[in-house]
């Protein structure tokens, strides 16, 4: 074991069934002390948002280690945001207000129109990203990590909850996420799209070209995701400063030339709209949503850069930016409605237009990286909480834990895309099927930071209704605004949101009935002394680590082992890796736990836990190392054999799930990264042994 570590074990003529413990004092005292709280051992109940003053400390949270105590490493992680987290938001100018006045929203360009629509615009970004997002959702971080996923492990954890209310928050999670992978394929699409089409002010040569000229720039821009978002924001931060400054300046002539434009700022004008208006204005507010599409990747990006340089960038930079074009374009159709075609380019002086095509796709490129890196964060803690199976991830940073790169995500989302642009002909036609995901997301994202608020930040019901519970109601307010876009293009974010919950669900499922299967073949760890006894094996000597997903059963490769090969390591370790609902493991001290089980015939068997946070990829044979010495369990790291389970599901008629689905779930089990890989054990040291089960 690691040094500081005392072990005493009385061995005695114990009979087999005996079963006695042996654990690091330090794991004992942690234990203890969790238990005295009514924690489980296992899980961390060290909690930053338990109230405001640990709150305001944020102890345990991983903002400190992204951002610590320095003011360059502050605006470094600001700037890099900028150019990942905004870039969504940032570019809705070119599209938001000019798909208010659509031409299927049948809306007249009228003065009391445009002081209507534009003041409904800064106040859902007031609203909702300063005061809701900013100042309330991104309070709700899993220890510094964000994201739907990491919001619905928060809500569930701590309390008992019924098995009814756990289904219903679980379900909220797993279905803002998908939601979430159809918000992120749109996205590159309709932001790069609509860029692309500036080059049609230019000359209309280029009208039979946006399509091809679109896809080339997001082949391009997913097939350097594997640098990392760190590497990337360094070089995307100062273009997409260079961008909101720039949509500010050519905001600013147009309010000079239209002051009156000032008076949108009163929320009551755009309330007056919305009763003047009825239907058309309730329609309108999808389009007004448009605006403020991307803040859930806000959230999602958390882990990225932190909470505070997230806030920096929008308060300082993002948010006077957004304001200045917003108001400008509503000055120019003031003065001119007739340009409501292209409002935000021709806000731009006729010798500027091409240098503002190209800005404007370079921003929208950039734009797309929020969407695909929170896409990133969520597929793996997906992975590591059981809802999606393993995938290789690299990590693209040494410093910011959060930085990764998926591939099989990535060019899934790659394809995707390029499918939506093939399809919708336009981005005034994606802006149709882009929307009513997004509003969904947030709903579902108001409802579990509502139970966080109530378990963790003790809330009072009242609260909780003023405020999360008006925020729930305009989220449902714009969420059936956009409903009106189904029969458009919003069915298909809809779609890819229902195959996305097809696939994670019928991987926890299959997965449940995999194990049920397996336990019901091998035999539990109390039976293991008479199995031994039965069998006989000899014992060889060595090191024998045996991989087990249930720490109370008999790992099958190890009865296997002896029942045919009737052979027994003189030292076997059992292994689990315990999934926590936490992002990161808080201490390396308590990652593992060790327990020593019995002595028999020479061969000593150790149960050892292995805490794994949700947004981790855990080295085993690095963790492992310091407890793989003579002095410890007993070997050089180097003459340790990995005994891995290979388990081929097989689809059969037995009751489960619906034979097409056992397909799916065999399908995808097959093409999931082995425990070898993912792991990363030595392969030169694993042996696998196949298991064939009927589900």
């Amino acid at each position: 074991m690691s040094s500081g570590a005392d072990v005493t074990a009385q061995r005695g003529d114990r009979p087999h069934s005996d079963i006695f413990t042996v654990k690091l004092y330090s794991e004992v005292r942690v234990a203890e002390s969790r238990s005295h709280r009514g924690d489980s051992p296992l899980i961390p109940s060290v909690f930053p948002l338990m109230s405001s003053a640990s709150h305001s400390q944020e102890a345990g949270s991983n903002e400190l280690h992204h951002v610590g105590s320095s003011w360059s490493r502050i605006a470094g992680l600001s700037l890099g945001a900028i150019g990942v987290v905004y870039g969504d938001i940032g570019t809705s100018p070119l599209y938001a207000v000019r798909e208010c006045f659509n031409h299927h929203h049948h809306m007249a360009v009228t003065p009391e129109a445009v002081f209507g629509i534009i003041s409904l615009i800064l106040w859902a970004l007031i609203s909702i990203v300063s005061v809701k997002y900013l100042g309330i959702v991104i309070r709700a971080d899993n220890h510094g990590e964000g994201g739907i996923l990491a919001l619905m492990a928060l809500a569930i954890r701590g309390r008992k909850h019924s098995q009814r209310t756990r289904n219903l928050l679980v379900l909220c999670g797993l279905l803002g996420a998908a939601l979430l992978y159809g918000d992120g394929m749109i996205t590159p699409a309709i932001s790069v799209m609509s860029a692309v089409e500036g080059l049609t002010l230019i000359t209309s040569r280029f009208e039979s070209s946006v399509q091809l000229v679109t896809i080339c720039i997001l082949v391009g821009l997913f097939a350097v995701q594997f640098k990392g978002t760190g590497s990337m924001g360094r070089y995307f931060g100062p273009v997409v400063c260079i961008w909101f400054t720039f949509m500010a300046c050519i905001g600013v002539p147009s309010i000079i030339a239209s002051p009156e434009i000032l008076a949108a700022f009163n929320p009551l004008l755009g309330l007056s709209f919305i009763s003047s208006h009825g239907k058309d204005a309730f329609v309108a507010l999808g389009a007004v949503f448009l605006a403020v599409t991307g803040t859930e990747a806000l959230y999602a990006d958390m882990g990225h850069f932190g909470r505070t340089p997230i806030r920096y960038g929008w308060f300082f930079l993002v948010l006077p930016a957004l304001t200045l074009n917003y108001l400008g374009q509503g000055a120019l159709l003031l003065r001119q409605p007739e340009l409501v075609a292209q409002p935000f380019f021709h806000l731009v002086p006729a010798p500027l237009l091409i240098p503002a095509v190209v800005l404007a796709t370079m921003a929208t490129v950039i734009a797309s990286q929020a969407l695909i890196s929170g896409c990133f964060s969520l597929s793996n803690q997906a992975i590591q909480l059981g809802y999606l199976p393993r995938l290789p991830i690299s990590h693209t940073s040494g410093r910011e834990q959060g930085q990764i790169y998926i591939p099989w995500v990535n060019y899934g989302m790659l394809i995707g895309c390029c499918l939506l642009v093939g399809l919708f002909s336009s981005s005034s036609g994606l802006a149709a099927a882009y929307g009513i995901a997004v509003a969904l997301t947030m709903s579902l994202t108001t409802i579990l930071v509502a139970v966080v608020a109530r378990r963790w930040w003790r809330w009072s019901l009242t609260r909780i209704s003023c405020s999360l519970g008006l925020y729930l109601l305009i989220d449902l307010v714009f969420v059936f605004s956009n409903s009106s876009k189904l029969l458009d293009g919003g069915i298909v974010p809809l779609l890819i949101a229902g195959l996305m919950m097809l696939l994670m669900t019928t991987w926890k499922t299959g997965k449940a009935l995999l194990w049920n299967h397996i336990r019901e073949r091998v035999p539990p760890i109390s039976s293991l002394p008479d199995e031994i006894e039965r069998i006989a094996p000899a014992v060889v000597e060595g090191t024998a680590i045996f991989l087990v997903r249930d720490p109370g059963l008999t790992p099958a490769s190890l009865t296997y082992n002896m029942r045919h090969n009737r052979v027994l390591h003189a030292r076997n370790l059992l292994l689990t890796v315990k999934p926590n609902d936490v992002p990161w493991w808080p201490d390396e001290t308590t990652r593992v736990s060790l327990e020593h089980l019995q002595w028999y015939h020479g061969a000593s068997f150790v149960r050892c836990i292995v805490n794994q946070g949700f947004m981790e990829s855990v080295d085993l044979s690095r963790v492992l190392s310091p407890y793989l010495t003579p002095t410890a369990l007993g070997d050089d790291p180097k003459d340790v054999t990995y005994f891995v389970d290979r388990v081929t599901p097989v689809a059969d008629s037995m009751p489960g799930m619906a034979i097409w689905r056992e397909r799916l779930f065999s399908f995808m089990n097959h093409n999931a990264e082995q425990p070898t890989e993912f792991f990363k054990l030595p392969v030169s040291r694993v042996m696998e042994i196949g298991l064939r089960i009927e589900i």
